[in-house]
């Protein structure tokens, strides 16, 4: 049974969110919550995002509807970035302390930043692959298109250099391959065939020897 555009759509761009949120909170250099905007953040950013929209809507051949739920969402203008958020993305893998107030503390909002982007940038890339084969696109085009929304993602997540594509791709591999390709996977057989196709184009482009 094919998946609706719109929760394809919807898992690219909350993933996205994320990656955004992030970003805006590293950007600070200080991981103090009441430094961040969004707006701000995303103003310098507009040519890196318009870029990466658009490679979003041509990857994943999305309708007016599907990219108009990216403004849905919200998270590509102001608006208060919460740790409630920020442990979300992260999975709440640093935990919940007592008392709570100790989450917004700069060291551990540090951390979570650095877990969620790993998370949130391998989120996104599944979700871009499934939205790919969903659409149809041929993988050698698709994953050249891929790797580089990926770059863009990657860069706003934390311009530092820590995060990067290959590393998105190697974690994606693990995470998410393993469990679609597995024997008693409920995937059909022609979508498992193209989830190694476009796992052996994107190690081509990400890794290459």
């Amino acid at each position: 049974m094919p998946i609706p555009e719109e929760l394809l759509a919807r898992s690219v761009f909350a993933s996205l969110g994320g990656v955004v949120e992030i970003g805006a909170v590293n950007s600070t250099g200080t991981w103090k919550l009441a430094d961040v905007s969004v707006s701000d953040f995303l103003a310098r950013r507009r040519q890196d995002l318009g870029r990466l929209m658009d490679g979003i809507q041509a990857v994943c051949r999305f309708g007016a509807p599907a990219m108009a739920i990216a403004d849905e969402l919200g998270y590509l203008r102001e608006h208060e970035v919460t740790v409630e958020f920020l442990l979300l993305w992260s999975a709440g893998l640093t935990g919940v302390p007592e008392p709570f107030e100790e989450l917004a503390e700069p060291p551990v909002v540090r951390r979570m930043c650095r877990m969620g982007a790993d998370l949130q940038l391998t989120q996104f890339l599944q979700a871009l692959i499934t939205a790919a084969i969903c659409a149809d696109v041929e993988e050698r085009a698709g994953a050249a298109h891929i790797a580089e929304i990926l770059g863009i993602a990657s860069d706003l997540a934390d311009p530092s250099d820590r995060s990067s594509p290959e590393t998105a791709f190697r974690m994606w591999r693990v995470a998410h391959l393993p469990d679609i390709l597995r024997p008693n996977s409920t995937a059909p057989q022609s979508g498992r065939a193209a989830f190694r196709a476009y796992d052996r184009e994107l190690e081509k482009v990400l890794t290459p020897a």
